[in-house]
């Protein structure tokens, strides 16, 4: 049901959910890394569409999606996400937006767009900080296969993989991608990503940059810590 993303998460960040099962992690994973519940993890709610665009545009206002999908939506998100259908983002559609926040949720009106065309039919999800998220995390060592000098930064979980067999856990339930040079987290650089998923990776490309050119981040996993390091946390 709730999918998760690290600050990184994804994150979207990033696909996947906490009800899938997990199949046994490799106990080499766990070796020295501390299971903890870290303030910097966020998971992502289902994605929510209660609304279309046929009325006077579409709502998919907090107060409602509480009271139509109860416990599903964290307390206090600290982040919301709109997308249309298809998958885009609101400024890559072209709409207007009236509302995108974490306090009222997401409002498309068709009244401000232009050339009396309707808004796109949206879907929102939120984002969360444990103890909603759930549980216990072990993470991954940090990598950095990629550099921003060509087309992006590609840190792909099927790359990684490759590059370093048996380091990452068999179902990630959390990516975290930060800067390499100031460890700033993803979310907070203003960037747009094209995946950031714990089941796909990271991906950031120069494209969809304002400054056409993304940061050179560096990206690691979260996976469920084994029951040992869960009783001694």
């Amino acid at each position: 049901m709730i999918k998760l993303l690290s600050v990184a998460i994804v994150a979207g960040l990033f696909f996947e959910s906490n009800q899938q099962e997990i199949a046994a992690l490799p106990e080499k994973l766990f070796v020295e890394k501390p299971c903890y519940y870290p303030t910097n993890i966020r998971c992502w709610t289902d994605w929510f569409d209660r609304d279309n665009p046929t009325g006077s545009g579409d709502w998919e206002t907090l107060f409602n999606l509480r009271d139509e999908n109860p416990g599903k939506i964290c307390p206090n998100p600290i982040e919301i996400q709109a997308r249309t259908l298809s998958g885009q983002s609101a400024s890559s559609a072209g709409d207007v937006i009236y509302k995108s926040d974490t306090t009222d949720g997401f409002i498309c009106r068709n009244s401000d767009q232009t050339s009396k065309r309707l808004c796109n039919d949206y879907r929102v999800r939120f984002s969360c900080h444990p103890p909603f998220c759930g549980q216990g995390v072990c993470f991954s060592d940090w990598y950095d296969r990629d550099n921003p000098g060509g087309s992006g930064d590609w840190e792909l979980l099927r790359d990684l993989r490759s590059e370093f067999p048996g380091e990452i856990c068999d179902h990630p339930l959390y990516i975290e991608a930060v800067t390499t040079d100031t460890m700033t987290p993803a979310v907070e650089t203003g960037e747009i990503f094209e995946i950031y998923s714990p089941s796909r990776g990271f991906v950031c490309r120069n494209t969809d940059q304002a400054s056409g050119s993304c940061s050179d981040y560096k990206v690691r996993f979260g996976c469920a810590c084994d029951h040992d390091d869960e009783e001694n946390v």
